[in-house]
Parts: structure tokens; sequence; C-alpha cells
């Protein structure tokens, strides 16, 4: 499983600063604010994502994407828990992997296997069968409430 120390912090860096977020580093060991799952996984408070070098990169990029999704108005207040909406919640799946391809040496692909072992679940059993044949809701989703940020999605 892909984590942030695997790839390069700036490009995460620059990749969250397109959508006016803020990745804050957690020193080894410490508990990250905002984590929703505790141990290694991502945490979001406001506009800033919290993660350590051992984070899940699929974990950094799911709390991201559901700040990129919301309205600026939740952003602004939203602190550990994201969203109980699941057309939310699937338009945040299917975005984390569709900016997956940003990343060099990560790609969909990789992000997806690393989706299957941290445990996601999906009604057609894997997030790939998800991605490529069930997730028209989430793609409409995301053209209805994101059409500013220009995803081909």
């Amino acid at each position: 499983m892909l984590r942030l120390e695997d790839i390069d912090e700036q490009v995460i860096r620059d990749l969250l600063g397109r959508y006016e977020l803020q990745l804050e580093r957690v020193a080894d060991g410490e508990a990250i604010p905002g984590s929703y799952w505790g141990e290694s996984e991502a945490g979001l408070i406001g506009s800033t994502v919290f993660a350590r070098r051992d984070t899940p990169l699929h974990s950094l990029l799911h709390e991201a994407c559901h700040l990129i999704v919301m309205p600026a108005e939740r952003r602004a207040l939203v602190h550990t828990n994201a969203t109980d909406s699941i057309a939310e919640e699937d338009a945040t799946c299917y975005l984390q992997i569709v900016l997956a391809h940003a990343l060099p040496g990560v790609g969909s692909d990789r992000l997806m296997a690393d989706m299957d072992e941290w445990g996601y679940t999906f009604r057609l059993g894997s997030t790939r069968a998800w991605f490529e044949n069930d997730a028209t809701d989430a793609r409409e989703w995301l053209h209805l409430n994101l059409p500013y940020i220009g995803l081909n999605v």
C-alpha cells in the first residue's frame, strides 16, 4: 500500500493547492488531528488535510476529495466527519481515483488496488468493478456539483 512517504510530498501539496487545500504533516507516532478512522489515516479540519509519513495515500486523497466536493461554507466548519451523504461519499471515492492520475507513479490502477486492500466495499465486489460499471451516479453528481473544476469524468 502506497503511503505519503512513498511519493514526492510536493506533488501532493501542489495537487491540494489547486483546490485551495493545505497538507499539514504530523510527526511520526503522533495522533492525526481530524482523523475519522484513527491510526495512520488522514484527517481533515477546515481546508487542511493532516497526514503522517505512514498515512496511506488513498486515505489522504479520500479526505482531500471530501473537502473538494463540499461547499465552501461546509468546508470552513468541517472537523473529522465529512458527510452523511451516500451520493457525496461516492463522488469522493470516484474523484480520488481520477485525481490519482495527477500523481507520478500512482495512477488509478494502483490506487484502486490499495482501496481494495484497505477494505473499501462496493456492490460489485471491487473498486475497479464499481468505477468501471456502477459509478454513473458518482460521475453525474460530480458533473452537476463541480462543473467549475473541469474534470473530465
